[in-house]
């Protein structure tokens, strides 16, 4: 992406979010996205040969393979958010084949979607493109609707469908978080048994985190702990929303927390609240992938791109972007996934 078109996408935020200079957590403490990073991180590590080849599998697929940076498309609304309402807006994607053409020709790292999309057309794809399997899931047929994630299925079928690796959400701070927390773990460690990366998605629920009007669940303290969490039942990468405010833990009132959480680990600046996220996660051993966000329409090039910059400079791992491509026409789908790509590929845009 030219420079010129980044400023544009970018607008009055670009000179904040591209010349931000971090002052709290020194980037050399940092271990960094490179092309040896399954090298310097996971070889010392307990995952087996096999977690390794599958890592490596992740990390060389896809117009970001040998960089060390993943951009992965994840499309499992058709469960979490109900199918009609995910694909609505381009009902070819009620055919999961062109879920994968959409990964296989955005160039991306891996798909990760549902076992019935991957099954479905495991003969013909598993051997294309990494496939990465949503265990559980949260689904809205239960009136009121509650959210609480269950297995759709086991480590064993994810294996025998081809998967490279296996992926499945927390919802820290539901009342079933303790359940989801053992279910998960014993589900990662079979997996890694059989040789298959582990992703978490470390979300949080609850609806007293919402307070004055702001909602904590995405705040740099509470997500940062989800990732350390997850970090420390053995997950490979960590999924996580961009952190959007902070001080969850102080304004609601629980948990434990040290005054310089906030003042030398973080600040109010995007980039380092991300990069609190990263050191979360064993200082970016486990990689953090942040999410895309929603489909806003005409807004969503610029957002997708502001995302891709602020975790590559704070020291995330990429991307795992999807509503914003699937939901709008397949070509312009591809050029947002190649957009975004192209922030990981620019070596102007640095760690900060």
């Amino acid at each position: 992406m030219a420079l010129p078109q980044l400023y544009d996408l970018l607008g009055d935020q670009a000179d904040d979010l591209l010349n931000h200079v971090c002052k709290t957590v020194d980037k050399h403490t940092l271990h960094l996205p490179s092309p040896t990073f399954i090298d310097d991180v996971f070889l010392p590590s307990n995952r087996n040969s096999q977690v390794l080849k599958s890592l490596g599998m992740l990390y060389q697929h896809g117009r970001l393979g040998g960089t060390g940076y993943l951009s992965i498309l994840p499309v499992d609304q058709g469960i979490e958010h109900t199918a009609g309402a995910s694909f609505a807006a381009n009902p070819m994607y009620f055919d999961p084949e062109n879920i994968i053409r959409l990964a296989i020709e955005g160039g991306c790292n891996a798909v990760a979607t549902t076992f019935g999309n991957l099954a479905i057309l495991s003969r013909k794809y598993a051997h294309k493109i990494p496939f990465l399997v949503k265990l559980n899931h949260n689904e809205l047929l239960t009136y009121p609707t509650k959210y609480n994630q269950v297995m759709f299925g086991s480590v064993e079928d994810a294996w025998n469908l081809g998967a490279t690796a296996v992926g499945a959400t927390i919802y820290f701070g539901s009342e079933e978080s303790n359940r989801q927390l053992i279910e998960v773990s014993e589900a990662f460690e079979h997996a890694h048994a059989l040789g298959m990366a582990c992703v978490l998605w470390c979300y949080t629920r609850n609806n007293d985190y919402k307070k004055d009007g702001i909602n904590y669940e995405t705040a740099a303290d509470i997500t940062g702990q989800a990732n350390h969490i997850g970090a420390t039942i053995q997950a490979d990468l960590l999924k996580q929303k961009l952190p959007e405010s902070n001080g969850g833990f102080t304004t609601i009132n629980f948990a434990k927390n040290d005054p310089r959480m906030y003042t030398e680990l973080s600040s109010s600046h995007p980039i380092d609240l991300c990069r609190y996220q990263v050191l979360n996660g064993y200082m970016g051993r486990a990689g953090l992938i942040n999410s895309g966000g929603e489909s806003k329409g005409a807004s969503d090039f610029a957002e997708a791109v502001r995302s891709a910059v602020i975790n590559k400079r704070a020291g995330g791992t990429g991307l795992i972007l999807g509503r914003k491509a699937f939901q709008r026409p397949f070509e312009e789908g591809v050029q947002l996934l190649h957009a975004v790509q192209e922030v990981y590929a620019d070596s102007t845009i640095t760690i900060a």
